[in-house]
């Protein structure tokens, strides 16, 4: 945030970084620009305001042409825990790594540009359903090239992004398209566990439950950091709220095997929940 900006203008830099569409994009960006300092120190954060503004224009026209003119239009919907994007430059590894993480079973070459569409995999992480996408490999102003507009798109609504490339300079081209984007990057190294360290980056606890006298329920429940018996309660069933009497929990959440626990209690990672209704 520039010196001196309003409370107004931080909302709506906020606004800008978390919009998902180019068209929520622009709005945001109408609404820094009415809000900025008007002084002479703040003259060039206004003109790169307005360089941006013109780009989000540009941008839109692009996307409307591409609806009427393209006969499919890529479109992912999200599906499991969470939703990961593998994204990097020509021959980096991204179908390689898609092969490896899931049961998608990519086209693999030494040739560039192999992928020509998104490529889509389930990664199985204890049990954990986790949806994969690799996206066509990104070059120099990849929105403005054919249907990067849609791959971007993609890019936006994961969880997380994997960033891969080959050397420095790809890596500061990759970063330099997604300069204007707030996405969660996890960059890869091949002597990474990276099942672990993506589940550790999606902020994500696993929680079983389990029936009185009964062993724990296999799959587990995936839940956001910070999540409590409440949550896991609705998402078993809508309706166990209100015959909620008490819980049982098992695990690094509580201080002993079983305590028994009230809504509000905060769970941890494989924690095994017992629910008993009214």
């Amino acid at each position: 945030m520039p010196i001196n900006a309003s409370m107004e203008y931080g909302r709506a830099e906020r606004k800008f970084h978390e919009a998902s569409t180019i068209q929520e994009k622009l709005e945001a960006l109408k609404e820094m620009y009415r809000t900025a300092p008007k002084h002479k120190s703040s003259e060039g954060l206004l003109k790169e305001i307005k360089t941006k503004i013109a780009k989000y224009k540009e941008l839109i026209e692009k996307e409307k042409k591409q609806k009427k003119g393209r006969k499919a239009k890529y479109s992912v919907k999200k599906e499991g825990a969470a939703t990961i994007a593998l994204v990097g430059t020509t021959n980096s590894g991204k179908s390689t790594l898609l092969k490896k993480l899931t049961n998608s079973n990519p086209l693999i070459s030494e040739y560039p540009f192999t992928t020509q569409a998104p490529e889509i995999g389930t990664m199985d992480y204890k049990g954990i359903k986790i949806q994969v996408i690799e996206v066509p490999a990104i070059t120099k102003d990849f929105e403005k090239t054919r249907n990067g507009l849609a791959f971007m798109s993609i890019v936006r609504i994961a969880d997380l992004v994997v960033l891969m490339y080959n050397n420095e300079a790809e890596k500061r081209l990759l970063y330099n398209e997604f300069e204007d984007e707030r996405l969660n990057i996890l960059e890869y190294k091949k002597q990474q566990n990276l099942p672990d360290l993506i589940w550790e980056k999606l902020k994500l606890i696993k929680v079983y439950t389990k029936q009185p006298q009964k062993e724990k329920d296999y799959p587990p429940i995936a839940l956001p950091k910070g999540s409590t018996i409440k949550d896991i309660a609705e998402k078993v069933h809508k309706d166990f709220i209100k015959k909620f009497k008490f819980a049982r929990v098992w695990g690094n959440s509580v201080r002993f095997a079983g305590a028994q626990v009230g809504l509000t209690h905060v769970l941890s990672d494989e924690d095994v929940v017992e629910l008993h209704l009214k």
